[in-house]
């Protein structure tokens, strides 16, 4: 979202209107969710549909490519020739995920939705933040669509750890040390991609 930013400098005369909602933040008032409302309606909103689509395709060329690990492509190269269904399940908005995922073959991709006013964001999430505790609800529904399957899953932060323990087969990308017992009695497999 930086990125996107970045391509209106004089939004970032706007960061103060992030004060309210960092201290609401800071005071447990609302959660991510609502902080990452708030830094996209303060900072982002009333951008058009076709500003932001142009900004993603831009992102989605050089994100693929050039910085994704090889290791992370060779996993996804390595599920569709095994004719796994590839699920993207992110926190992140839909503002740039569905053609993040898209491009790098993802046959579904679930994510925090982002309203819309007409052509023009508005930033109000249209789904819960999907972090933590509703990863987990969202990876139950996956159970749900697709019955019998095996589910692997890869994470790479803290929260990731709710939904990785429910899965049938887990791995964990470049965690710290300190993380390393925690992992290993949970069952998860420690990845170290460079």
């Amino acid at each position: 979202m930086l990125g996107l930013l970045l391509q209106q400098p004089w939004r970032l005369l706007r960061l103060p209107l992030l004060l309210p909602a960092l201290a609401a933040y800071a005071f447990k008032r609302i959660d991510h969710g609502g902080l990452k409302s708030a830094v996209i309606r303060r900072l982002l909103g009333g951008l058009t549909r076709t500003q932001v689509q142009t900004w993603t395709a831009g992102y989605v060329q050089q994100v693929v490519p050039a910085r994704l690990f090889a290791e992370a492509l060779a996993a996804i190269a390595k599920h569709r020739a095994a004719g796994d269904t590839l699920v993207l399940l992110s926190a992140s908005p839909d503002l740039f995920v569905p053609a993040l995922g898209a491009a790098m073959g993802f046959d579904e991709v679930l994510c925090t939705g982002v309203a819309w006013a007409g052509e023009r964001l508005d930033g109000a999430l249209t789904t819960a933040n999907r972090r933590g505790e509703e990863k987990l609800r969202c990876l139950a529904a996956l159970r749900r669509a697709y019955p019998g399957c095996h589910v692997t899953g890869y994470g790479n932060s803290e929260p990731d750890l709710v939904h990785l323990q429910a899965c049938d087969s887990a791995c964990y990308i470049n965690p710290r040390r300190a993380q390393l017992p925690h992992l290993r009695s949970a069952g998860i497999t420690a990845l170290h991609w460079h």
